[in-house]
């Protein structure tokens, strides 16, 4: 893997001394952000549309919030702080798995069950936090919430691309039946797909997928890029092809952008509040075409 880093830092550094790129492509904590926001923005983006589709906005907020706590238990546990991705990645599983199985078994409203568990979650990490943040650098803790290209690693990077390269081999071959699922749950039954398989797979993807986003958009503001760049496709588009297509592109995008747009005009902001605020910015513009555009006025998903 670090073979592909270096390939893509040389690339980039080249492409910044020839005056293609802005010449703080030269430092390689920028080619590392950049890096990261070309795999999140596609997948981030590919599965927004099932989040705002089986409209899971809360579901993923929650497991970002959970995250913290996740933090919290791995450096009580004595993992490193920079990195505590066993207890991140088992904490959060296990929440998202259990909230997604109280749900079905209870059959009360999503929103209530998402309610009860981020309550009890950021609640233990409250608790847990008050013993652990003595020791630990403060920024550490605030570039979770809220994401900072200053502090990617390489092993953040590597956790990515393998969550990234697994996602993706998983839900290529499962799209279809994922999304059928999101719309129809009774016409995907029939039609011979394992709607709860799907739904359980689907809610693992979200969870690790957040997990590894954290150090780029923080747990704060890592559900908005699953469900802003979709609902910004979902104003223009009349078929779910353009859907998915417009919610990878806006994505994208708004990684890039929010990664770019800070260190070029000398920004002292988070990462992924700039993210975010891009993102936010194509939702208005298409929003603005939605109302506004008679030729999509109807026939919009």
């Amino acid at each position: 893997m670090t073979a592909v880093y270096e390939l893509f830092r040389n690339l980039l550094l080249q492409w910044a001394e020839a005056g293609f790129l802005p010449e703080s492509f030269k430092y390689a904590f920028v080619a590392n952000a950049f890096f990261c926001a070309f795999l999140i923005g596609p997948l981030l983006g590919g599965i927004g549309t099932m989040v705002v589709t089986k409209r899971l906005a809360f579901f993923s907020q929650a497991v970002g919030q959970a995250a913290m706590t996740g933090v919290a238990l791995g450096i009580l546990l004595g993992e490193p702080y920079t990195s505590p991705y066993a207890s991140l990645f088992g904490f959060c599983i296990l929440f998202g798995l259990l909230m997604n199985f109280t749900r079905g078994r209870t059959k009360m409203s999503s929103d209530t069950v998402i309610g009860v568990f981020l309550s009890i979650s950021l609640a233990v990490g409250a608790c847990i936090l008050l013993y652990v943040t003595a020791g630990v650098n403060i920024h550490i803790l605030e570039s979770i919430l809220f994401g900072s290209i200053l502090t990617v690693s390489d092993i953040d990077m590597n956790v990515l691309l393998v969550v990234a390269v697994i996602c993706t081999m998983v839900s290529i071959p499962f799209y279809n039946r994922l999304l059928l699922g999101s719309f129809n749950s009774s016409l995907a039954h029939v039609r011979g797909v394992k709607v709860v398989l799907m739904e359980y797979m689907f809610v693992l993807m979200i969870t690790v997928i957040t997990v590894a986003s954290l150090k780029i958009v923080g747990a704060v503001l890592v559900e908005a890029l699953f469900i802003i760049p979709a609902a910004a496709a979902r104003n223009i588009s009349k078929s779910i092809r353009s859907f998915t297509a417009f919610s990878i592109l806006f994505s994208t995008l708004a990684c890039l952008l929010g990664v770019v747009i800070p260190l070029e005009f000398n920004i002292a902001v988070p990462s992924g509040g700039a993210i975010i605020l891009v993102a936010s910015f194509f939702f208005l513009i298409t929003a603005v075409v939605r109302i506004t555009g008679k030729r999509y006025s109807e026939g919009t998903l």
